[in-house]
This record gives structure tokens, C-alpha cells and sequence, in this order.
């Protein structure tokens, strides 16, 4: 048990050992890199302390030429004292003091006081970097303010150079740039005697003001000449020719008047040469948008005299046509007006059936009144000729369609007309048929004609009979009257095929009887079937005649009614 106790004690003991030593290191290297940080503070205070100031502030010295340098030098060398005498030395005493609470070990107010120089040495470095600008700012400019100045006096020989060269083309504004370039001579001189007095913040401005009047002079001498071309030549001359234009067209004619000529010429001169006093006195600012909108305001006003020339020839093709077009409509019209009483009494019109006439001749009146109008308002109004285009392209659409109805409504009433004609043709071809029946009846002498053939030869005549009362009323319906052509031909073609018919088979019949007499004494049938042929022939009942002495003289000819088709055939 003692045992036990004893390892215990003996852990504790090396435990307590190894923390105490585990702190005194970390201790010890906190230490360490405290030492370290403030070594650096002191190198970043040492730092500040050599920043050349001093050399720079001698340079100054020896350039002292005026009283406002003169007071700019004492004010930097009362601004080095402070930074070096005091605020250097504040810093001192702060890492002094650090250094002593490192060495103490008083790490409660370590982090604070490192905090404040860090801070400290911070704004101490920045006063002296200002500090060091401004001087520096002095020091340099000699060199900075020749080297730029050299370049703007390169620039400025180029510009006079290409004005020199190109003089004529800058007409009336020769002498405005002439007296800027003086102003910008004058400008370098004041640079000169700034320079020698090493007044160098009136340098600055010169040299500002220098760059500026050069840039703009680099625009003067590229935008003038084409300012002036535009201004004082193509637009005067755009504006001479579209008054000549104007007039020449309004001679012959043209009503131009929508346009304002003579004001919008007027306001555009106005502008140019209000444009032209800004230029003279180089306020080159927009000129040259202003310009090319007066330019472009003038082309749209030559595409409007073109568009007003084909407008014109458009309006007079098409008014050519569109009077032909109406005088023949109208002609047409009054044909068929003159002959509509006619119409009426010679087929049986219905009132709906002349609506569409009526309402054509209407619509007629009113397209040749608004044509009336147009030419009036063409030789009065001052309207462009594009609108009385307009106008009358839609009277020439009312009138194309007014045409097609027009010859809708005519093929209506023509094809009662038509149908009449052919009614007539039509019964001189029925009338023509019937007679080649009767004529081919009697050419054949039937012993008997059946009465079935005088019945339709009855109906035929009664159906043509009916056409030639339908063709003498008046008025004529022509539904009825198609009617009865349709019928009559109907029953004549069933005649004439039933003339063809018959005669064919009594032809046919009395050659079986005549050819089949030959067998008569072969057998006493075959003369039996003959006699009975030749009686049903001579009733009229022409088939039966022909079926039974077919049937009978097959008894010897098995063939033979093939042979009697060719035979008819070949007669």
C-alpha cells in the first residue's frame, strides 16, 4: 500500500516538473519574439530617421528665387525639426519603455504598448513620406516640367506645320487659329520666366493650361477644313440647287408646297451661319453633327423631289389607264342598262336576279364621282402627287373589283341568251333527226309498221312542238325552256334508235326467210319453221320472224347466224 503512495507522489512530482519547465520555455520564447519585435520597431524608427529630407530640402536651398519658396522651404525645414526632435524622439522613449517592460516581463501591458508604437512609428512615416513628396515635387519639376514641356512644343510645330501647309483650306478662320497659336506662344513664354523664377505651382497651371489649348488646336486643325467645306460650300450649293429644283418643278407643276421650301432653306441658313460664328471662334463643339443632320435634312429633301417625280409618272400612267378602264366599264353599263327592259321582256327575270346590276351601276356612279373629285382636288389642292397616287390606285382596285362582278352578273344573263340559241340550234338538229327517221321509215317498205312506233313517233313531235311554244313566249323561261330541249332530244334519239332497230331486224329477218327457203324440202320441219317466220313477218313481229328462222335453219346450219351478221354486214 506504502508502495502504491510512493509511485503516485513520484508521478505528481515528475508532473509538476515537466509543467514548470513546459511554461518556463514558452515563457522564454514569448520573450524571444517580443525582443524581436521590438528590434524591428527600432529599425522602422531608424528608418524614418534617415529618409533623405535633409538632402533634398539642400537642393531646395540652392533654387530659392522668390519669397513664396522661400517661405515653402522654412515651413518643410520646421516640419523635419518637429519629425526629428520630437516625434522621433517620443518613439525613442515608447521602445525604451517597451524595452524595459520586456525585460520586466510584464506582459499585461506589453500588447498595449506595442500597439501605440506600431501606431506612432505608422503615422510618423507618413508625415515624413508627405513630407518627402512635397519636397521631391519641387526638386524634380525642372526635369519633369521640361520633359513635358518639350513633347507640347513637338506637338504644337506639327499642328503649325500642317496649318502652314493647308492654309487656304481654312478660308475665314485663318486668323482665329493664327491668334490661338499666338496664345499658345505666349503660354510657352510664361512658361520660360516661370521656370526661371522656379515658380513652379504657376508652372503647373501654365503647362495644364498648354496641354489643353494644344489638344484642342489638334482638333481646330483636322475638323476645320472639313467644317468650312461643309458650311460655306456643299451646303450653300445643296441649298441653291434645291431652291432651283423647287421652282423648276412647281413650273411644271409639281405641288411642293407641303415641303416649305423657301422657310426650311431660310432656317437651314440660319443654322449654318450660326454654326460658322461658333467655328470662327474655334467652339468646334457639335458643329460637326449639326452639320452633317443640315446635310442629310438636304439629301432627304432631293429623295423627296425623286419620289415626288415618280410619283407623278405613276399617277399619270395609272390615270391613263384607269380612264380607259372606267370609260369601258362605263360604256359596258350602259349597254347593258339599255338592253335590260329588253331583258326583262324577253326571259322571265325576277327582281333578285337585277340587284346585282343595279348595285354594280351604283357603285359605278359613285367610283366615277370620287374620280371627279381627285382630278379637281389634283389641279386645286397642294397636296404631293404620291397622296393623289395613293388615291387613285384604290379607286383603280374598287374598279378592278366592280369589274369581275360586272362580268360575273353579264355571263349570268348572257348564258340565258346563249341557252336560247342553243335551244334553237338544238331543234333544227331534233327537227333534223325526226326527218332522217321518217325518211328512212319510208325508204324501207315494213308491210307493217306496230303502232308502238307511231306512239313514240307522236311524242317526239308533241316534245317539239313544245320547244317552239317555249321559244314564242315572252317572256321566255329559259329553266323550262332547257326542259323541253332535253326531252325532245330524248324521245327523237329514242325514235331514231328504235327506226334503226326496227328496219334492221326486218331486214334481217326477211334474209333468214329467203336464205333458208333452200332447205324447205329437206325436212318438213324446216318448212314448218319458215311458214311460220314468213307469217310473224308479215304481222310486223319482225324479231320473232328473225328468232324462229335463225332457230330453224340451224337445224342445217349450226353457224349460221354469224354468217347472216357478216352477210348484213357486207350489204
Amino acid at each position: 500500500m506504502n508502495g502504491v503512495y510512493l509511485l503516485i507522489a513520484t508521478f505528481f512530482i515528475i508532473a509538476v516538473i515537466l509543467v514548470t519547465v513546459v511554461l518556463v520555455l514558452i515563457q522564454k520564447h514569448k520573450y524571444h519574439i517580443l525582443r524581436q519585435e521590438v528590434e524591428q520597431l527600432d529599425k522602422e524608427k531608424n528608418l524614418i530617421a534617415s529618409t533623405p529630407v535633409l538632402s533634398e530640402l539642400a537642393k531646395v536651398e540652392a533654387i530659392v528665387k522668390n519669397d513664396k519658396m522661400e517661405e515653402k522651404y522654412k515651413n518643410w525645414q520646421k516640419r523635419f525639426q518637429v519629425l526629428k526632435e520630437d516625434r522621433i524622439n517620443q518613439i525613442n522613449d515608447m521602445i525604451t519603455d517597451l524595452d524595459i517592460a520586456t525585460s520586466q516581463k510584464d506582459y499585461k501591458h506589453i500588447d498595449q504598448k506595442l500597439a501605440k508604437v506600431e501606431m506612432e512609428i505608422y503615422k510618423v512615416r507618413e508625415s515624413a513620406n508627405e513630407l518627402l513628396s512635397e519636397i521631391q515635387e519641387i526638386t524634380v519639376s525642372e526635369e519633369k516640367y521640361r520633359s513635358i514641356i518639350t513633347k507640347l512644343k513637338t506637338k504644337y510645330r506639327q499642328l503649325m506645320s500642317e496649318f502652314t501647309n493647308h492654309k487656304e483650306d481654312y478660308e475665314d478662320i485663318t486668323e482665329a487659329i493664327e491668334l490661338q497659336f499666338e496664345n499658345i506662344e505666349k503660354r510657352f513664354l510664361s512658361f520660360e520666366r516661370g521656370m526661371e523664377k522656379n515658380e513652379y505651382d504657376d508652372v503647373a497651371h501654365i503647362i495644364k493650361a498648354l496641354d489643353t489649348m494644344i489638344d484642342h488646336m489638334s482638333i481646330v486643325i483636322v475638323e476645320v477644313p472639313n467644317l468650312v467645306l461643309m458650311a460655306e460650300k456643299l451646303i450653300p450649293k445643296r441649298i441653291e440647287e434645291i431652291i432651283e429644283t423647287n421652282q423648276q418643278m412647281t413650273d411644271e407643276g409639281y405641288h411642293l408646297g407641303y415641303l416649305n421650301i423657301d422657310y426650311n432653306m431660310e432656317e437651314c441658313n440660319k443654322n449654318v451661319s450660326n454654326i460658322l460664328d461658333r467655328i470662327r471662334v474655334l467652339n468646334l463643339e457639335d458643329c460637326m453633327f449639326e452639320l452633317k443632320t443640315v446635310l442629310d435634312y438636304l439629301d432627304s429633301i432631293f429623295n423627296q423631289f425623286d419620289q415626288e417625280k415618280l410619283a407623278r409618272k405613276s399617277y399619270e400612267e395609272l390615270l391613263e389607264e384607269f380612264s380607259k378602264k372606267l370609260k369601258k366599264t362605263t360604256k359596258i353599263m350602259k349597254d347593258v342598262d339599255s338592253q335590260l327592259e329588253d331583258l326583262q321582256n324577253m326571259y322571265d327575270l325576277k327582281e333578285e336576279d337585277l340587284e346585282g346590276i343595279k348595285e354594280i351601276s351604283l357603285r359605278l356612279t359613285s367610283i366615277t364621282k370620287d374620280y371627279k373629285n381627285l382630278l379637281a382636288e389634283s389641279k386645286e389642292e397642294d397636296k404631293p402627287y404620291s397622296h393623289f397616287y395613293k388615291q387613285l390606285e384604290m379607286l383603280m382596285n374598287l374598279l378592278g373589283e366592280l369589274e369581275q362582278h360586272l362580268d360575273d352578273n353579264l355571263k349570268s344573263l348572257g348564258s340565258m341568251q346563249d341557252d336560247e340559241e342553243r335551244a334553237r340550234e338544238q331543234l333544227e338538229e331534233i327537227r333534223d333527226l325526226l326527218k332522217q327517221c321518217k325518211l328512212r321509215i319510208r325508204s324501207y317498205k315494213l308491210p307493217i309498221i306496230i303502232n308502238n312506233y307511231f306512239v313514240e313517233l307522236s311524242d317526239a313531235n308533241d316534245a317539239i312542238n313544245e320547244i317552239v311554244k317555249e321559244l314564242d313566249k315572252k317572256p321566255i323561261m329559259i329553266k323550262v325552256l332547257n326542259t323541253r330541249v332535253d326531252t325532245a332530244r330524248d324521245l327523237v334519239l329514242k325514235l331514231y334508235n328504235t327506226t334503226n332497230d326496227m328496219i334492221k331486224t326486218a331486214q334481217l329477218a326477211e334474209m333468214a326467210i329467203v336464205y333458208g327457203n333452200r332447205y324447205r324440202s329437206e325436212t318438213n320441219e324446216i318448212d314448218k319453221g319458215l311458214e311460220n317466220a314468213e307469217m310473224l313477218y308479215h304481222k310486223g313481229s319482225y324479231k320473232e320472224a328473225l328468232e324462229i328462222s335463225i332457230s330453224t335453219i340451224e337445224i342445217m346450219e349450226p353457224d349460221f347466224h354469224n354468217r347472216l351478221l357478216e352477210l348484213y354486214g357486207d350489204r
